[in-house]
């Protein structure tokens, strides 16, 4: 297959296995949503909504979240991990967005990579996903196919996205980083991966990845 095709069927096949696309993260705003995003990074989706319905009972805006202390606000998330900086971060960056942006999260990227703890894939993350804004946020599952599928080198992130927003038309990046995050997840993870159940790795493939694969496992030969 080309590259151009290798595409194709990547979106073909992702729109058939998920017409519809729950979005990961529970949420019902772009507050709390930002929150959870937040909350993400090094920890699992399933352990975030285990802990934002017990912050956001107490705060689900900045005008409450500021009420609270840093200290009330780390002992909440803390099964999250990285409870120091992100407590910091959820606490200052309510702080700014009274401020500066009458308790609304801003909507543009620029504006959201300017709070506290929140980096480029957060903002993508918000943008694309409460403001509807085209993005391609790129986390370790979107990244780990990638190169699996041989659409980039593997080298980073940034590069991913680069590869990823040059491949793909621009029209089903929203939809498509969380179906790619979904198949991932499903069909082709990082641990206890069956290559016969990841249909999509199987038919475009690098080769290099499906040999090593074999080699560990050969009774699937």
């Amino acid at each position: 297959m080309t590259k151009k095709e290798r595409v194709t069927f990547v979106i073909k096949t992702l729109k058939k296995l998920y017409p519809t696309i729950p979005i990961p993260l529970d949420h019902k705003d772009p507050y709390t949503l930002l929150i959870a995003v937040l909350l993400s990074a090094q920890c699992t989706d399933v352990r975030v909504n285990q802990i934002t319905p017990i912050l956001f009972a107490k705060a689900d805006n900045p005008f409450d979240m500021v009420k609270m202390s840093v200290e009330q606000i780390k002992e909440i998330i803390r099964p999250c991990g990285l409870s120091p900086m992100k407590s910091k971060g959820i606490h200052g960056l309510s702080h700014i967005l009274i401020d500066k942006y009458n308790g609304k999260v801003p909507q543009s990227f620029e504006a959201l990579e300017e709070l506290p703890a929140v980096g480029h894939k957060t903002a993508s993350v918000v943008m694309s996903q409460a403001f509807g804004f085209p993005a391609f946020p790129v986390d370790t599952h979107i990244h780990r196919l990638m190169y699996r599928w041989n659409l980039t080198n593997g080298k980073n992130v940034v590069q991913t996205e680069r590869d990823a927003k040059r491949l793909f038309p621009e029209e089903v990046w929203n939809d498509l980083h969380l179906q790619i995050i979904w198949y991932g997840r499903e069909y082709s993870p990082a641990r206890g991966w069956n290559l016969d159940d990841d249909i999509i790795t199987k038919t475009i493939g690098r080769k290099l990845v499906i040999n090593e694969y074999y080699k560990k496992n050969p009774v699937n030969i």
